[in-house]
C-alpha cells in the first residue's frame, strides 16, 4: 500500500455472522474484512480514527478461498483478509451493532 492511506480503502466491510455477532457482546470484538496488504497497525489506526475508540488488540486471519462446482467444472472463490478487533473495555461501534 502507498504511503497516502485511506482509512476507508483499509476497511472494507463488517463481517456479520452468527460467530462474529456473538464475539460482539461476549469479548467485545468486532469482525472486518479487510484489504489484503493492510498490516494491523494499519487496521488499528482506520478503526481508531473512523470510528473514534481505543483498539486494545488486532487479530488477523487469511482466509483461503472455497473450492465452487458449477456442473463439470471446478472453480475456486477468491480468499480474502479478516481482521478480529478487540476494544477498550466500555467502548462499541454503533455502526456495526446495527449492520
Amino acid at each position: 500500500m502507498s504511503a497516502n492511506i485511506n482509512h476507508f480503502n483499509i476497511l472494507r466491510q463488517p463481517v456479520v455472522t452468527e460467530k462474529s455477532y456473538t464475539a460482539t457482546g461476549a469479548a467485545n470484538q468486532y469482525t472486518f474484512r479487510v484489504e489484503r496488504e493492510a498490516t494491523k497497525a494499519q487496521i488499528k489506526a482506520a478503526v481508531e480514527a473512523i470510528f473514534e475508540v481505543n483498539v486494545e488488540r488486532v487479530q488477523v486471519i487469511n482466509m483461503p478461498g472455497k473450492p465452487k462446482r458449477r456442473g463439470q467444472y471446478m472453480g475456486k472463490r477468491s480468499g480474502y483478509r479478516k481482521a478480529v478487533v478487540r476494544l477498550a473495555e466500555g467502548q462499541t461501534l454503533e455502526a456495526v451493532d446495527e449492520a
